[in-house]
């Protein structure tokens, strides 16, 4: 069966005077799929988003969206997508329902079609209540709904999310995601690029980790979960100082180190240490023994699956953080 990719990509690149933001970013994104987008800061992702949204042409290489070419068809691609940004693009003296209207006029949708478009928008996430409020006066989750309700106002087939959920409450983003996996469902493409590595981990069919301008990894969250093994992790007993805490941890880091030959995650606050054990001949009695040879007072050892956060430091050759 042959795959129907609604982003396809080879080869992009593109440079800021001495700064290469995309070094043959490689894509592909299969119909009615979330794709998750992660990276460090400045690997390249919204290079990538704005390059697939026709807003920057790529220095080389080939782009298709919706199989239309982004720099050859550029009206094509825009007509077939819809975009959300980091920040809520919606006029605050205007009403929700005045905004949605508005872009649905310019996007081409007027009279009695544009005014029934807004209002379903408006009942699907939840906004009809406020839908006559000025929308300075909504709150950042019901911004950031009504941002996303405006994207969707051409029924696009394939739907760019730039980090939607930066800066929302738990709350407001749970409804972000749940409409997400409702879009999904019926049928739409969505390329997220986020920061959360939790809202990937539910959200997405397939994760591609960007780094430093290229696709350096893809496949399921499963799967990247697997590529790393488990994670070890400490929780040492509690000392009298200070000082001895902060030796505990020095060598229960210097265990894992040498048994993981990772880089230990340490965290002061609740005397934990933790990190990604490749080996899967590793077993929690040598961890044990090796901690007690070591004289590392400990409450709890333990071998657990690892954590999409986990997964990108080991990948990304990010170095754990001492809290």
């Amino acid at each position: 069966m042959t795959t129907t990719y609604a982003v396809h990509s080879e080869g992009l690149a593109k440079r800021f005077g001495e700064v290469h933001a995309l070094r043959g970013l490689d894509l592909a994104v299969a119909e009615g799929t979330v794709c998750g987008v992660l990276g460090p800061n400045g690997a390249g992702k919204t290079t990538a988003v704005r390059v697939l949204t026709t807003l920057v042409s790529p220095d080389s290489g080939t782009a298709l969206v919706a199989g239309h070419d982004v720099v050859r068809d550029p009206g094509a691609v825009r007509r077939a997508i819809g975009v959300t940004g980091q920040y809520a693009a919606v006029d605050g003296e205007l009403t929700g329902r005045e905004n949605l209207r508005l872009f649905a006029g310019l996007l081409g949708i007027r009279g009695g079609a544009g005014r029934a478009r807004a209002d379903e928008l408006l009942e699907r996430f939840e906004l009809t209540d406020a839908a006559d409020r000025v929308s300075r006066t909504y709150s950042g989750g019901m911004r950031r709904r009504l941002d996303l309700a405006a994207g969707l106002l051409t029924r696009p087939r394939v739907l760019f999310l730039d980090e939607p959920t930066t800066g929302l409450d738990p709350h407001s983003r749970n409804q972000i995601w749940a409409a997400v996996r409702e879009l999904a469902a019926a049928g739409t493409t969505v390329l997220l690029t986020t920061q959360y590595l939790e809202e990937a981990d539910r959200l997405a069919d397939d994760i591609v980790l960007i780094d430093r301008g290229r696709a350096a990894h893809r496949g399921s969250p499963a799967e990247l979960k697997g590529r790393i093994g488990a994670y070890a992790e400490v929780v040492l007993a509690e000392e009298r100082t200070e000082a001895a805490t902060q030796a505990a941890l020095v060598a229960a880091a210097g265990v894992l180190d040498h048994l993981t030959g990772a880089e230990p995650v340490l965290h002061r606050e609740n005397r934990t240490v933790g990190a990604v054990a490749t080996d899967p001949a590793l077993t929690l009695p040598r961890i044990v023994r090796e901690l007690d040879a070591a004289g590392v007072p400990v409450i709890d050892v333990s071998l657990r699956p690892p954590t999409l956060d986990e997964v990108f430091l080991r990948l990304t050759n990010r170095k754990g953080l001492a809290a």
